[in-house]
């Protein structure tokens, strides 16, 4: 397939672009800074681009089967980089006719019921110093659910830098069972959820809930 890859410069982006290459799709990675992006091979493209300004979108886009968004911040100030980040991805796509979306959002963004008793101890904690980027995530998600793209949702625990073990469960539309939440996901293994989404339609205009 032909993908597109935005946010491929942070940690579960590079794996997500590594993992893509090894499947062997050719992948459009969109960066701000491509000289902080050294990655390399034959079926890698590397574009200058920024989600925020859409103008640089349009182009990497054309001809593409699908978009994968690993968008994010380093910081804890107010950000519309995921609400209009995926604004301005939705309109590139609109534009060049390319249907497929998976996203990357936050297990943070489910439903207050469907949190364990730790979950909203914890929750409490990461809500009130993250409340920024929580609450454009959620704005995202809202974009995306009104969208009539064939979407993906991928909402995973805390993230690791762990190895990629693919052990990993997930669930669709609910919260995994049994799931340890409190051990997180390795961004490897998030990275291998996302790309087996690419070949699953059961996943169409669902959320993904991962876990150990």
């Amino acid at each position: 397939m032909k993908l597109i890859v935005f946010g491929a410069t942070g940690d579960t982006g590079r794996q997500l672009v590594k993992q893509l290459l090894s499947e062997g799709h050719e992948v459009t990675a969109v960066v701000r800074q491509p000289d902080q992006f050294t990655m390399s091979d034959k079926h890698l493209q590397v574009i200058k681009g920024d989600v925020l300004n859409p103008s640089t979108l349009e182009k990497s886009m054309t001809g593409k089967d699908a978009v994968l968004s690993a968008i994010g911040v380093q910081h804890r100030k107010p950000t519309t980089v995921y609400s209009k980040g995926i604004e301005n991805i939705k309109k590139a796509m609109r534009k060049c006719e390319v249907q497929r979306l998976i996203c990357l959002s936050s297990e943070m963004i489910k439903p207050r019921e469907d949190f364990t008793l730790m979950e909203r101890i914890t929750s409490l904690f990461l809500k009130r110093i993250l409340k920024h980027l929580y609450k454009d995530m959620e704005r995202m998600e809202q974009k995306i659910f009104q969208s009539n793209l064939d979407w993906t949702i991928i909402r995973p625990p805390r993230l690791t830098n762990g190895s990629r073990t693919s052990k990993h469960r997930i669930s669709i539309n609910q919260p995994v069972t049994k799931a340890k939440s409190i051990k997180g996901i390795s961004r490897a293994d998030l990275a291998e959820c996302m790309v087996t989404q690419l070949n699953n339609p059961d996943s169409i205009s669902s959320i993904i809930y991962i876990s150990y």
